[in-house]
């Protein structure tokens, strides 16, 4: 353990990050935010002109773009400007002046929308034909558009917003119960007794002591046993509002709704569960290594999250961090790697923890200004990964920023960790051909396993129980603890296979799962894992024109639906084969640990 935290003027200026670069001072940011105010007067004074005309309709996107942009520079540089020092009086002033400029602006302009969904059929391609600077706004337009059959009419629109206040204290309850009311007791340790909680779960399942984690395990999901029926009650409502939300949006069911604000075709997500159930002896594969690893006659729920290769010390400091970074993109070509060497240059980092400083690691950034990263590094290989893990957000985001328009450069949750996570298999590839140490090669082998059957096999496994949940709703079957603690143990039983031995107490798992709540989110984190195994690796291999088609997905934002983008990037999500071909890469991988 480091000693205290140095204070943010203690940390010298070549690693924090340079916010200059958006507002020179606290002056200029005033400035900024008088002058979006001022831009959105100027816009919803001419509410009443703006689709008479195709010129009227270009001069009032040119101004709704302006305010964005204003507005997105101002967040940008209050949000970051708090979470380098949380504790700053001036950095707080700053985020709540922000925050009042995103509310006010939101509300005065949110008719703008409506307003262009009200436009009758074929005049928006009348108006491209009169005014050709429109074209820029086309594919903003179209999406707007893509949705307007699921869009009611103002007053329709209206009590659905009030009704998601409503629907939205399901959510917010399941939030107090899981991380506020729900108790756990002491744990005895040889270290001494620990009072357990959501926290210290998985530290404590990752003892080399078995019989520690035996207790844990079962004293854990007592604690969630003794709460089943309200926990189940929750969830039946939740799944009860996307049911309503849907209908009045006149989607055939929650599901089909969700993926359709990413613009994904729900087969999609259907494709990813059917390839994972077409692979599952590779998971069986695995589970059973590990029981033969751990030399256990049986393997048990509380014994899949103990490390099976010792930690190694591996000290990198940021230097050679930033060095392993070039040396291991640099497969992706001498104009990446500029960009690369730019972010390190030119201060787009903030590297380490300071009094205050948020924790964790993110990029952001602002349309006409460059990204930025912050990072908390502290000299370990993890580092390493987030470093490129975020660099490959900002180098999208870079890319995408100059090569499309501000609408056209924000490209979708969907896509979005495929870059990051591409970056981080690359530096994985890298290390694994350039270390001699045996046993951080297998320190690293065992890091990608990890990797296959947290993201791609767990994250299946949970989208298929949402799946599944919503069936039951929708046939009529009760949304009861029991029916909801029997589907979860099936499901379990089915992704972990003949050599785990299925505890009771594993049926209770469900309960302590924020994603369920997050409206069928978690199957991107598994297709973009695919993607990204499948295009690191045929980049690492070499094969000829990848690169360029790599990046050209990266420069693409949100030019067309995601499945489409990442076709140019050679990966077609519309299909099963990206994701069997990441499981042949898992299984391969299974055979020579």
């Amino acid at each position: 353990m480091q000693g205290e935290l140095k204070k943010r003027s203690e940390i010298d200026d070549e690693f924090k990050w340079k916010l200059e670069d958006i507002f020179a001072d606290r002056d200029e940011f005033l400035k900024a935010v008088e002058e979006a105010k001022a831009l959105t007067r100027e816009f919803v004074a001419c509410k009443d002109e703006m689709i008479k005309s195709a010129s009227a309709l270009k001069a009032a996107l040119d101004s709704y773009e302006a305010i964005n942009i204003k507005l997105e520079n101002v967040y940008s540089y209050a949000n970051m400007s708090y979470d380098q020092d949380t504790g700053e009086n001036s950095s707080q002033e700053l985020y709540q002046i922000a925050q009042s400029l995103y509310s006010m602006i939101l509300s005065e302009t949110a008719f703008f929308s409506p307003l262009i969904l009200s436009m009758k059929d074929g005049l928006l391609e009348k108006y491209y034909e009169e005014e050709e600077g429109l074209l820029k706004y086309r594919c903003f337009l179209t999406e707007l558009l893509r949705t307007k059959e699921h869009t009611l009419s103002p007053q329709e629109e209206q009590m659905l917003a009030e009704a998601s206040q409503m629907g939205n204290a399901i959510a917010n309850s399941y939030k107090m119960l899981l991380n506020a009311d729900i108790k756990f007791p002491d744990i005895e340790t040889k270290e001494g007794t620990v009072t357990l909680s959501n926290g210290r779960y998985i530290p404590l399942m990752q003892s080399d002591d078995r019989e520690l984690r035996k207790k844990v395990f079962e004293t854990y999901y007592d604690a969630y046993k003794d709460h089943v029926n309200t926990f189940a009650s929750l969830y039946d409502g939740q799944l009860k509002r996307l049911a309503f939300f849907a209908k009045m949006r006149k989607y055939e069911s929650s599901f089909v709704a969700s993926v359709d604000s990413n613009a994904v075709d729900p087969k999609v997500c259907l494709n990813l569960i059917e390839a994972v159930h077409d692979n599952m002896d590779k998971m069986y594969a695995y589970v059973a290594k590990r029981k033969a690893i751990m030399g256990y006659d049986k393997l048990h729920m509380y014994d899949i999250y103990v490390p099976i290769v010792s930690d190694v010390e591996w000290k990198i400091d940021y230097k050679e961090a930033c060095d392993m970074t070039l040396k291991a993109l640099k497969v992706l070509g001498d104009e990446y790697i500029g960009i690369v060497t730019k972010a390190f240059d030119e201060r787009w980092i903030d590297v380490y923890e300071n009094e205050n400083k948020r924790s964790g690691a993110y990029s952001s950034g602002a349309y006409g200004v460059h990204p930025y990263m912050l990072l908390n590094h502290n000299d370990t290989l993890d580092d390493v990964f987030t470093l490129v893990h975020e660099m490959g957000h900002s180098i999208h985001t870079w890319y995408s920023t100059h090569n499309q328009t501000y609408f056209d450069a924000d490209y979708k949750i969907f896509v979005a960790e495929v870059a990051s996570t591409t970056n981080e298999l690359l530096l994985l590839m890298y290390l694994l051909n350039h270390t001699d140490d045996e046993d951080k090669k297998r320190y690293l082998k065992n890091h990608y396993l990890d990797n296959f059957k947290s993201t791609l096999y767990r994250q299946t496994m949970f989208a298929e129980f949402e799946l599944k949940t919503a069936d039951m709703l929708k046939d009529g079957v009760p949304v009861t603890a029991k029916n909801l603690c029997d589907l979860y143990a099936e499901l379990n039983s089915l992704y972990y296979g003949p050599d785990m031995e299925h505890d009771d107490h594993i049926a209770y798992e469900w309960c302590r799962i924020p994603h369920f709540y997050y409206n069928y989110y978690v199957y991107q984190y598994a297709t973009s894992f695919a993607a990204s195994v499948d295009i690191a690796k045929r980049i690492y291999d070499g094969e000829a024109g990848m690169v360029d088609k790599y990046l050209s997905f990266l420069k693409s934002g949100c030019t067309s639906d995601p499945v489409s983008l990442l076709k140019i990037a050679g990966v077609d999500l519309s299909t099963k084969e990206p994701v069997c071909r990441a499981l042949e890469v898992f299984g391969k991988l299974v055979e020579e640990f």
